[in-house]
């Protein structure tokens, strides 16, 4: 049973790819509420995809399942929803708000749907040895040693289960070693609780710091990004550019590697609202009369910018009565 907690962290941290700017960055690393498991640019070059479901959340997932002129019809009853005021214009405030409720909407579906299954009798709590046994109940106990190398599966569920654990540790904030809802929020979802974020950022180094040294090198930093072959003559211009970026950007100290500071300052940036970015470039994008706001028919026109071609079924979202 691959384990639910370690799927939620790849989703966050999955491999980054170039972004031309510091100032415009939407890393995939970057986990201040990371809008989609898509990569906003690949290779430099802009990704719709995180566009969709950034607009969309989980309603997105379902893709060439309606025909343009119904997925045309339903985003403008999406866009009603938008625009809170009803004044007939969507504003990037109002956008902000829609993109931050469509990720918490997906987060509290999913912590849902996972406490039904580790709690099916709603006592209030999920115990760590509850939790281990559905998730890593096949194991033996010789498996859960992660410096014992038996095959490669075991190792890595042994290495999956010592992440559990000291994640778990940290997101048991009263200690008891069983996890409330919002405790088990913080265990699947880190990205959202301040306590847990120093966790998330030891875990990426742990991902990328191959030679275990305590700090990222510039080899290790481009070789959790890219691997070249060999009929490749020369570097894709977007690895050239990374390279710059760490030495440039990452790098503060100028020392030739990232330590645990400046990985967080990378992944967890303090200025950076991954919703704002995303509303500001949908607007640019979409905002044919350059009045920092949009129409229904201006977001209509661009179509594809908000629900591409693959049509998705959002109809799930529209007959719900949840607030927003």
């Amino acid at each position: 049973m691959m384990k639910s907690a370690l799927i939620c962290l790849l989703v966050i941290i999955s491999i980054a790819q170039a972004i031309p700017k510091p100032d415009d960055e939407v890393k995939s690393r970057v986990i201040d509420k990371d809008l989609s498991d898509q990569e906003h640019f690949i290779h430099s070059h802009h990704n719709p995809e995180y566009d969709h479901e950034a607009f969309l959340g989980e309603e997105a997932k379902t893709f060439d399942q309606l025909t343009p002129e119904e997925s045309t019809r339903r985003l403008g009853l999406i866009v009603d929803k938008i625009d809170k005021d009803h004044d007939g214009f969507i504003t990037q405030d109002e956008l902000k708000d829609w993109i931050k409720y469509t990720q918490q909407r997906y987060i509290r579906d999913d912590v849902e749907r996972q406490w039904k299954s580790y709690d099916p009798e709603d006592t209030g709590k999920i115990h760590w040895d509850t939790y281990k046994k559905m998730v890593y109940g096949f194991m033996d106990e010789k498996d859960y040693d992660s410096n014992v190398h038996d095959t490669d599966d075991n190792y890595s569920y042994a290495v999956m289960l010592k992440r559990d654990r000291r994640r778990w540790s940290v997101a048991d904030e009263d200690g008891d070693d069983a996890l409330t809802k919002d405790e088990f929020t913080a265990f699947l979802h880190p990205e959202d609780t301040e306590r847990m974020k120093e966790v998330v950022v030891l875990e990426t180094m742990e991902d990328i710091d191959k030679d275990g040294d305590g700090k990222i090198s510039l080899i290790e930093y481009i070789g959790d990004m890219y691997r070249g072959s060999d009929n490749e003559e020369e570097e894709p211009e977007w690895v050239k550019n990374e390279r710059e970026q760490f030495s440039s950007y990452r790098d503060k100290d100028n020392d030739g590697f990232m330590d645990a500071d400046e990985v967080k300052n990378w992944i967890i940036p303090e200025d950076f609202d991954h919703a704002e970015a995303e509303a500001r470039h949908l607007i640019y994008e979409a905002d044919s009369d350059t009045d920092q706001k949009l129409t229904k028919d201006e977001i209509l026109n661009k179509y594809d910018l908000f629900v591409g071609s693959q049509a998705t079924d959002f109809g799930e979202a529209l007959a719900r009565h949840d607030e927003f």
